[in-house]
């Protein structure tokens, strides 16, 4: 006695019904089910256009493909895990609704080419999403940037006071690096736009199909060209979440900085109260939440890119049950950057920046200690030289609580004769940042040609 399943023929034991819950995968692909009736319609339309398929099954079966789209959108179809995935589920669902003929959809196919299919579509689909996410969050760090060219803060080495910056420069920073992820998704989109579909199990068919047509029913813009590979490749999804990765961590990167600095001890941001949250024994709190879970979720991220390397690394061609395992982690993984980018994105927007505590904070530092040995370089003397004597005094100020700028002009020209008036100038932060002009530097008017390129990519 075969068992009751589509696949059933030759079997005559039923597996437990814990055996068929571990083996099934309907509780998390059944988020493709849009992906699936779409694949159907474009199968079934190629079927019917090769001939494979009559004209009356191919339009019998299209409608019962429409009012299944019509029942997805409206929450009216329920999935078993009788039903193993939402390919099973959506054919048995197809037959009780249009009877046996619903059985030929499934010629010249397989669960294989089926679910690589739908995986394509669902990815396809999402990384438009993200891109654009990627740009609004850009245009959000272009503003910024706009409105804040002379605004002075501490650049960082080591998380110690290096030299003075711009805080547009810091944001174009950022812009840039999302300018990358953006490019890499774009990549990404490539390698998606693809149509395993007809690849069948693993060897191609008999039937007389047309990938082409199917392809581009799909909106696919290319095929496949082995079959093996078409069943079996899951780089598109390792490229998706290698992206992802990348992205997160940027944005945590970003949230490091956003926690440090909104912090009490440096204070050069406030957060809006929309983005933070409050202690439940400590009422003076304000804890930067949202950007502590962003970075928090990055290791989710990288979790699911080795996941599914791990779970790749050793299949042979083509299909293994392995790669049940592959959509979770995707599914998982672009529902949270999306909204990491958007939080991240909306946080920046309405955070307040404390410009006075910034630039406070170059005034009482020895950040200007370049300035001082570009000084000495720039009048004739060599750069080790000047250096070895900025150290000098940077030790010497140390020592005393005295800053570079408030060494008078005769201790200067004690140490140096070469070292005029004009220094002081050199020595404000302001001009220092302003000064630094050279390509793809902190200087004022780079900035704003940097602002210019930028305004044009987002165009």
């Amino acid at each position: 006695m075969a068992t009751d399943k589509l696949w059933g023929g030759r079997f005559t034991a039923e597996a437990s019904d814990w055996v068929q819950a571990f083996g099934a995968s309907i509780q998390f692909d059944q988020a493709m089910a849009a992906e699936d009736l779409e694949g159907s319609l474009a199968h079934v339309a190629m079927l019917g256009q090769t001939g494979i398929l009559t004209t009356e099954e191919t339009a019998q079966i299209t409608a019962g493909l429409h009012k299944l789209q019509t029942k997805l959108a409206q929450g009216e179809l329920d999935f078993t895990i009788a039903n193993e995935d939402i390919h099973l589920n959506l054919e048995k669902i197809l037959t009780d609704e249009i009877g046996p003929v619903a059985g030929k959809l499934h010629t010249a196919r397989s669960r294989n080419d089926q679910v690589a299919t739908d995986l394509h579509l669902y990815l396809k689909k999402r990384l438009g999403m993200i891109i654009a996410e990627l740009k609004d969050f850009q245009a959000v760090l272009l503003k910024l940037a706009q409105e804040n060219v002379e605004t002075i803060m501490p650049g960082y080495t080591h998380l110690q006071h290096a030299q003075p910056l711009s805080y547009a420069h810091y944001l174009m920073a950022y812009f840039n690096m999302l300018q990358r992820d953006v490019e890499r998704f774009e990549f990404n989109y490539q390698h998606t736009d693809i149509s395993p579909l007809g690849a069948a199990a693993l060897a191609g068919t008999t039937f007389p199909i047309d990938r082409e047509f199917s392809a581009q029913k799909l909106g696919l813009t290319e095929v496949y060209h082995n079959s093996l590979d078409a069943v079996s490749d899951r780089d598109f999804s390792l490229e998706f979440l290698s992206n992802a990765s990348i992205l997160m961590m940027h944005l945590s990167r970003l949230c490091e900085e956003i926690i440090l600095w909104s912090s009490y001890e440096f204070n050069y941001l406030q957060l809006s109260d929309a983005y933070a949250t409050g202690s439940s024994i400590m009422p003076q709190k304000k804890n930067p939440d949202m950007a502590e879970l962003v970075r928090g979720k990055t290791g989710r991220v990288y979790g699911n890119l080795m996941g599914l390397l791990t779970v790749m690394k050793s299949l042979p061609l083509a299909y293994n049950k392995d790669m049940q395992e592959d959509k979770e982690g995707v599914f998982d993984t672009f529902k949270t950057i999306l909204p990491a980018i958007k939080v991240l994105k909306e946080m920046l927007a309405t955070a307040t920046i404390n410009k006075e505590k910034m630039a406070q904070a170059t005034q009482r530092d020895f950040s200007n200690a370049t300035e001082l040995a570009d000084y000495l370089a720039n009048k004739g003397m060599p750069f080790r030289q000047a250096h070895e004597i900025v150290g000098e005094l940077v030790l010497s100020g140390l020592q005393t609580d005295t800053m570079l700028q408030e060494i008078p002009l005769e201790k200067y020209q004690e140490i140096s004769p070469l070292i005029e008036a004009d220094v002081y100038q050199a020595l404000e932060s302001k001009v220092a940042v302003e000064r630094r002009n050279s390509l793809g530097g902190t200087g004022f008017a780079q900035i704003k040609a940097e602002i210019i390129r930028a305004q044009e990519l987002l165009k």
